[in-house]
């Protein structure tokens, strides 16, 4: 059973996040303050957490950061704010997902299930073998990715994107071709969160991320991996 951690002030819409998510099968815990949260997460890390952007004692985008900076929680943010640059905030410190207010509880849920099913590894294919493109190895029974002989940092769907384009080496993939297969929901989640993940995975594996080796872009198509 997955526990869910659950970081909401509003009182109503905490309620029904926490309703819903227990009759979905998981435990959940409550909170209504950022650093409360903070402190708890890190003695005992959730299997996932959600977190709301505007909090007192500590916003949800300094929360989130905190969480990214000591471990890969995965991480959905909800927020009030429809401003594509908030949005794209979220996902270039590190969360794996965002839902916009006001939403559908059995959306979250979804949402929920999906970046789990991506952080467990159960994307298609993931317990193949390594992949291996010269300094760059690819293990995603371990789901570990290095470089040179050293460890990357990935977040659970920084790795899945990038496993996926290995996996289909020159292949050209859409935005929303890659939302179907490696979020599952491409008709909740708008195309930039990809754009957002390929510059974070550039700026990760790439000596130089402004032009890029591996992930090239293919100007009015999508994006694929160079072996």
């Amino acid at each position: 059973m997955s526990h869910i951690t659950v970081v909401e002030d509003e009182p109503n819409i905490s309620e029904v996040v926490r309703l819903y998510l227990r009759r979905s099968g998981y435990t959940v815990t409550t909170y209504a303050d950022g650093l409360e949260a903070l402190e708890a997460i890190t003695r005992q890390p959730p299997d996932l957490a959600i977190i709301d952007i505007m909090l007192p004692g500590m916003d949800g985008f300094s929360l989130t950061r905190h969480l990214r900076s000591r471990g890969d929680v995965p991480i959905i943010l909800l927020t009030s704010r429809r401003e594509e640059h908030d949005r794209i905030a979220g996902l270039e410190i590190g969360a794996d997902d965002y839902v916009v207010k006001p939403f559908s509880p059995q959306e979250l849920v979804s949402r929920v299930r999906a970046v789990l099913r991506r952080a467990r590894g159960s994307l298609d294919g993931t317990a193949g073998g390594t992949l291996v493109f010269g300094d760059l190895v690819i293990a995603p029974q371990a789901r570990l990715v290095t470089l040179a002989g050293h460890e990357i940092v990935l977040t659970a769907r920084e790795f899945d994107m990038l496993y996926y384009l290995a996996c289909h080496p020159r292949q050209v993939f859409s935005r929303n071709q890659l939302l179907e297969s490696v979020w599952g929901l491409s008709d909740y989640i708008d195309p930039g969160t990809v754009t957002v993940h390929i510059r974070r995975l550039r700026e990760k594996i790439e000596p130089d991320p402004g032009n890029p080796l591996r992930l090239c872009t293919v100007w009015g198509v999508g994006y694929k991996f160079e072996p």
